[in-house]
């Protein structure tokens, strides 16, 4: 697969306040660097998958212009797909047509930014029940393994991917194929957000505390306290998150 065009630079006309031939810098409407080569399947599953795997690696930024023509180029395919994707991650409120700019990354506001969490709040803590309900004692080694292999002093990089580890092994513990799918939905929205709430200090140390409650509580099958759990650890994230993105409440 090509690397993302950079477009060429556009040349202006002098003026009385421009030196003559002097050319204007436009931002490129897809990232500068590679990104995984297309999936096999179809070719509007395939641009899908690949623009989704860019926005979860950072290569794709909230408010970022998106031109069919571009991403084509960018992943070697016809506009067609490319349409027809872009169409598709419209619907999961991963972009959105905005105007002339024509279609952006999506920027979620304060309001869907609390929407957000409030369903990532019920989710995640149903999620915690049924793991409660249905794990395997293999599973519930696997999720005492996972929390305690997670630093109190970890990067933010590091506590995040740990955090990840942590919370997809508790959805394949609940045993809910139709729970898993809408946790996966969130979790693409969660990219939208920027830098992780473990960036604030502190807060690996404490998400490692709510974490070994949720796993403590899963252990003992306890599904009332597992989901209450679950369900303030998220809380505690969103609040976190309001304040990353709007300042202290």
């Amino acid at each position: 697969m090509n690397n993302p065009p950079v477009r060429p630079r556009a040349r202006t006309q002098s003026s009385s306040k421009a030196k003559k031939g002097r050319a204007v810098r436009r931002r490129p409407a897809v990232p500068a660097a590679k990104i995984p080569d297309l999936p096999v399947g179809s070719r509007g599953e395939s641009v899908y998958l690949a623009i989704r795997a860019a926005l979860h690696d950072g290569l794709l930024k909230p408010g970022q212009r998106l031109l069919e023509v571009e991403v084509a180029n960018w992943l070697g395919v016809s506009r067609t797909p490319v349409r027809e994707a872009l169409h598709r991650l419209e619907t999961a409120g991963l972009v959105e047509f905005a105007g002339r700019r024509g279609v952006i990354i999506a920027q979620l506001d304060q309001q869907r930014v609390i929407q957000l969490y409030a369903m990532r709040e019920v989710l995640e803590g149903t999620a915690a029940r049924f793991a409660a309900q249905h794990a395997s004692d293999f599973e519930i080694r696997t999720l005492r393994r996972l929390v305690e292999a997670q630093g109190e002093k970890d990067d933010a990089k590091e506590a995040a991917r740990r955090n990840t580890l942590l919370h997809e092994a508790i959805y394949s513990a609940a045993h809910n194929t139709y729970l898993v799918q809408a946790l996966n939905a969130l979790t693409d929205a969660l990219q939208l957000l920027g830098q992780t709430t473990f960036s604030v200090p502190g807060r690996p140390a404490t998400a490692n505390r709510e974490h070994r409650d949720i796993v403590d509580a899963i252990e003992s099958r306890d599904p009332d306290r597992a989901e209450e759990a679950a369900r303030n650890h998220i809380r505690a994230a969103g609040r976190l998150r309001l304040d990353l993105l709007f300042g202290p409440h």
